[in-house]
């Protein structure tokens, strides 16, 4: 069988360092964690008029992640915070095609900023500062790399992420300032960090949707490598 499309969207990039023109970025692990689970991947330009063409084709959504935050307009989360950096066209174009995904009942994957850029689709709020809203709060901007833990996350038992991960904690990476706030109507919790912060969410009303607030990319744990072969078998099925 051919293997499933996976539209993963980009990040943008302003004029400097790898061009003197306006570029588009992706992490090289995203690709490679959708091939090694069985995926073609396919980058995904912030064309909001192609939307309904994208989704044509595609067969499932990875949102990334990436140094920016959903601007507060879209949640009702009143004045930005003084560390809000928003990027308009890229998130304009994830709303889209999320919302767009879901509504063809797409699987939809959300990593970091995406889980939080899908928490909003569904419905949800976010917390603006972790550091300025949670009292003893984790650094869940990690000061060490990327590719190691930089704490543990509880994981829902009962959850769809509890059914692929097999296991009751897992160690993550952690590179946010933001999270979801809150659990609208239709949206599970699954996973929460030692602080409280929310770390995981799913919508049972999918066949596929779930956001992580880490980034499983990277392949630090076997749980991560289940969620994406749980996703790539959503995104296979008929």
């Amino acid at each position: 069988m051919p293997r499933p499309l996976i539209g993963v969207t980009l990040d943008a990039e302003k004029p400097g360092g790898y061009s003197k023109f306006p570029w588009y970025a992706l992490r090289q692990n995203y690709l490679d964690a959708i091939d090694a689970a069985g995926g073609l991947a396919v980058a995904l330009p912030h064309e909001p008029d192609r939307v309904g063409d994208y989704l044509e084709r595609i067969n499932a959504l990875v949102v990334t992640g990436g140094a920016f935050d959903v601007d507060p307009a879209y949640y009702g989360g009143g004045p930005a915070h003084a560390t809000v950096v928003t990027k308009d066209r890229r998130t304009a174009f994830e709303f889209a095609v999320t919302r767009g995904a879901l509504d063809r009942n797409k699987p939809v994957l959300g990593i970091c900023g995406g889980q939080q850029l899908l928490h909003v689709v569904l419905g949800g709020t976010l917390i603006q500062h972790i550091p300025d809203a949670v009292a003893a709060a984790l650094a869940h901007e990690q000061p060490n790399p990327r590719d190691e833990p930089g704490h543990i996350v509880t994981v829902a038992r009962g959850t769809q992420l509890h059914g692929i991960v097999g296991a009751d904690e897992l160690a993550v990476n952690s590179a946010h300032h933001q999270a979801a706030a809150d659990a609208p109507d239709g949206v599970v919790v699954n996973a929460t960090a030692p602080d409280g912060v929310i770390e995981g969410i799913e919508a049972p009303r999918y066949r596929f949707c779930i956001g992580v607030q880490w980034h499983p990319e990277f392949l630090i744990s076997e749980g991560d490598a289940r969620l994406f072969r749980a996703f790539l078998g959503a995104a296979a099925a008929p």
